[in-house]
């Protein structure tokens, strides 16, 4: 299976997450808006695409951080008592 990262365009792959949330955002806002023509529309939705996907690998990085933290913490405060 691909790596997810390296399918998204270099720009996309190297931002924040709240960058890329903010520029997906802004074209959900222009889609809606129903500005451009048919071909930008397209266009944007593919950008918007990426930019969800991005988005959702950040945020399941932050989830497996988050539950190794939590391990972590559970494993290190439950080490030697009762022992």
């Amino acid at each position: 299976m691909p790596d997810p990262i390296a399918t998204l365009p270099a720009d996309i792959a190297a931002m924040s997450f709240e960058d890329a949330l903010n520029e997906l955002e802004k074209i959900v806002r222009q889609i809606e808006d129903g500005r451009g023509k048919l071909d930008e529309a397209i266009s944007a939705y593919e950008r918007g695409v990426a930019l969800k996907r991005h988005c959702e690998n950040k945020l399941k990085e932050a989830q497996t951080k988050i539950e190794q933290i939590t391990v972590g913490d559970n494993a290190i405060g439950t080490t030697g008592f009762g022992e």
